[in-house]
């Protein structure tokens, strides 16, 4: 919504601005059409030479971010302490029982409560692979830190793809602009012999092209990219936490314990109260007793 609010801004503040000083929107109405397909196609292309296949779906599913905001809402970010604290009493009681949960992760029933994470791979293969490496005596907190730390960045810097190739188009636009705009001086000198009037409508209309390429990089595609690294980065979060719940239970804390460093770890905006965070802790207990 956020997003959408300044999409609207954008629009609303630059072209209402021109109209009221007194500038005309029909030449450039008249030119946009033609101008955007030479810098939108451009710009298209060359983002489509840079980028396989992989990396163009993964941009245009990330674009929807800058609306939709985090993959994590504060809920989500209860509730996976919540699961590891069950699967880390499990592990604790019963490491034998604990091999179906991990084995099979998408048959679990613990993991079966949050469908959300369930259903994220990467969070799963985290928790999974990291309590598998524990019960086979990989349990150094030290190396298995390290370990999960060099994971959780390969997995960020693959996310990230998507911001550096939008900016890369942002930091395009504008020479494309320019590239239209000469076009449309190369059409005017083709019609020097016309009259001033005439000449006037065909250098706006060259004009247009400086303005749509800057227009499109500095109000929308630049800021896109801003946003989709931010976040990224924010859900980027939700794996550290991860991280530090796994790394406290191989120093042999108590479930609860290792459930609170995590909640210390969490962002402010999203890290829940150490009431509420009991509260939901005697329910997982209610719930497996």
């Amino acid at each position: 919504m956020v997003g959408l609010i300044g999409v609207v801004l954008v629009f609303v503040t630059v072209f209402g601005g021109y109209l009221l000083a007194g500038g005309k929107m029909a030449i450039i109405l008249k030119s946009l059409p033609f101008e955007m397909i030479m810098i939108g196609g451009a710009a298209v292309g060359a983002f489509t030479i840079s980028n396989d296949g992989a990396a163009i779906k993964h941009t245009l599913n990330d674009i929807g971010k800058v609306f939709k905001g985090p993959k994590w809402k504060a809920q989500d970010y209860s509730d996976v302490l919540c699961l590891m604290f069950e699967l880390i009493r499990v592990a604790r009681s019963s490491p034998v029982a604990l091999e179906a949960h991990i084995e099979a992760p998408e048959t679990s029933d613990i993991f079966g409560k949050y469908p959300k994470i369930q259903g994220d791979k990467e969070s799963v293969a985290l928790i999974c692979d990291t309590l598998r490496s524990a019960s086979m005596n990989y349990d150094d907190p030290h190396q298995v830190e390290e370990v999960l730390e060099k994971r959780i960045e390969a997995t960020l810097h693959h996310n990230l793809h998507s911001t550096h190739a939008l900016q890369t188009v942002a930091d395009g636009l504008p020479a494309l602009g320019i590239v239209a705009a000469v076009l449309g001086v190369i059409k005017t000198m083709g019609s020097i012999d016309q009259p001033p009037e005439v000449l006037g409508k065909l250098i706006g209309g060259a004009l247009v092209g400086t303005f749509l390429g800057v227009f499109l990089a500095y109000g929308l595609v630049a800021p896109f990219s801003t946003k989709v690294k931010a976040v990224i980065e924010e859900d980027a979060n939700f794996h550290q936490l991860i991280r530090e719940v796994l790394v406290a239970n191989l120093y042999a804390h108590a479930p609860n314990i290792c459930i609170e460093v995590g909640r210390q770890n969490m962002p402010g905006s999203v890290r829940p109260t150490f009431s509420d965070m009991e509260e939901a802790l005697k329910a997982v207990k209610q719930s497996a007793a």
